[in-house]
């Protein structure tokens, strides 16, 4: 058999005669796309967090000096003679005395004109009249064209006075806007450069992981340019599986190849002598040659149909999953071996769910050599037990006979290719030869023995069981 032609050397070009294996895709470029998503989505998260604690603690920092400034605007009113609020020390911040400055309060109450500051000169705040708040209340507005405001009010009622009134400072929000810009303003520039160093890290991590993949290619092109039989460069344990599947198909095609070089040259050998008999036959122009012929054709088609049972089992074999039942198989076996032997009496028990790792036509070849030279070579009974041995891995398959059985000295003898001990009867030589090579390309085994009940022949058959 002509094993297919190697793939070519070169990247991207396959050797004529070669099949393309469908890819799924780069490796590289699924770890890549994962760890940039994963990135990205991170990021994300983490600088939509960032970015609002930070912008939280400043504004918060905003706030507590506008806190501080009306607590101190608080803290410095008292109520006139006249019942108007006044101040009895000017407040701190410079400010407060600038028009427009950015920097506001104002004192308000029903009944009672605005007491401002002098930075708001020609304006006044306009503060909600539907609420009073006993505690400090804090929100922006636009009041103010072109200013937008941070505003805090609180309503006291000042020692001297039942009138409420409402203190409010407000300042203009450009600089803690400013400074939330220049804060997003770097949380980005950060982020984006933290982004492509963690996609060029992961891009490295990804090369740098991949590598050795690169070694077992060029492990193989060795194997294919020097002729090595095994993949034995040092490797990455995570690699070591891959490497060792390898090197196991190998063995088993090495294994495969020593038994089609055998087998053919066993058949070679097998025809070469009948060949060599014709080829003489006919040059003497014999006078018999017509059943010279005959004679060696029908020894060469059983050498043929020897080594092709051989050659289905291994192909079979090397196909994986095989499987068969063997009760439906040797009922089938029996109906058919019954047609033949009428007056043979058949029985049939032990286990009716085995399954065995054969094929079913190889299970049924075997089983039917077997059974029909107990039924031919016997006195007319015929048992047939499964599962009678005590190995859980294997279906052992007992055949009796109540025929003289095969001394123990030929029991060996009796499965080489051609050997006959009752050449009274039609027979070929070869149903044992064939049953012993298919059984052992399985993996099973077959023995003879002499049966204590029938006191015939005992052929032991074990095969393996089929997994799951």
């Amino acid at each position: 058999m002509e094993a297919p032609a190697s793939g070519g050397a070169g990247e991207g070009v396959a050797a004529e005669g070669t099949v393309n294996a469908r890819n799924t895709g780069s490796l590289g470029r699924r770890m890549m796309l994962i760890a940039a998503g994963w990135i990205s989505i991170l990021l994300l998260v983490g600088g939509l967090g960032l970015d609002r604690t930070l912008t939280s603690l400043i504004t918060r920092n905003f706030d507590e000096q506008l806190g501080y400034m009306l607590t101190a605007m608080i803290g410095s009113a008292e109520i006139g003679p006249d019942g108007e609020v006044f101040f009895v020390r000017p407040l701190g911040d410079q400010r407060f005395l600038e028009p427009n400055s950015g920097l506001y309060w104002q004192i308000r109450a029903k009944e009672h004109e605005d007491f401002p500051s002098r930075s708001l000169w020609d304006r006044s705040l306009d503060v909600p009249e539907d609420h009073y708040d006993t505690r400090p209340h804090v929100y922006d507005s636009d009041q103010f064209p072109g200013e937008p405001l941070r505003i805090m009010e609180r309503a006291i009622i000042l020692p001297g006075s039942d009138t409420q009134w409402m203190f409010t400072v407000a300042a203009s929000r450009e600089d803690l806007d400013e400074q939330i810009r220049q804060i997003r303003s770097i949380l980005g520039y950060s982020f984006v450069v933290l982004g492509f160093g963690l996609l060029l890290m992961a891009g490295m991590q990804t090369w740098y992981g991949l590598f050795p993949l690169r070694h077992v290619r060029r492990a193989i092109q060795k194997l294919r340019t020097t002729g090595a039989s095994r993949v034995t460069d040092p490797l990455p344990q995570e690699v070591e599986p891959l490497v060792e599947e390898i090197n196991g198909l190998l063995a088993h095609t090495e294994l495969q190849a020593e038994e089609a070089r055998r087998h053919a040259g066993n058949l070679a050998h097998a025809l070469k002598t009948p060949l060599t008999v014709v080829m003489n036959a006919a040059t003497a122009r014999a006078p018999d040659l017509a059943d010279t012929v005959i004679r060696e054709a029908a020894v060469m088609r059983r050498q043929v149909d020897h080594h092709l049972a051989r050659a289905r089992a291994v192909g079979r074999r090397a196909a994986g999953m095989s499987r068969a039942s063997v009760w439906p198989s040797l009922e089938a076996v029996l109906r058919a071996v019954e047609r033949l032997h009428e007056g043979t009496r058949f029985d049939l028990a032990g286990n009716h769910d085995g399954i065995v790792a054969l094929e079913k036509q190889d299970l049924e070849e075997i089983l039917g050599n077997l059974i029909e030279n107990a039924a031919k070579y016997g006195g007319g009974s015929v048992f047939v037990t499964v599962d009678a041995g005590q190995d859980p891995g294997l279906c052992e398959i007992w055949i009796e006979d109540d025929g003289v059985g095969i001394p123990a000295a030929e029991r060996i003898r009796i499965f080489d290719r051609g050997a006959r001990l009752d050449t009274g009867k039609p027979g070929t030589g070869l149903g044992l030869a064939i049953v012993r090579d298919v059984v052992e390309i399985y993996g099973g085994s077959v023995e003879l023995d002499e049966s204590e009940d029938l006191g015939g022949l005992l052929v032991r058959l074990k095969l393996p069981k089929a997994v799951g």
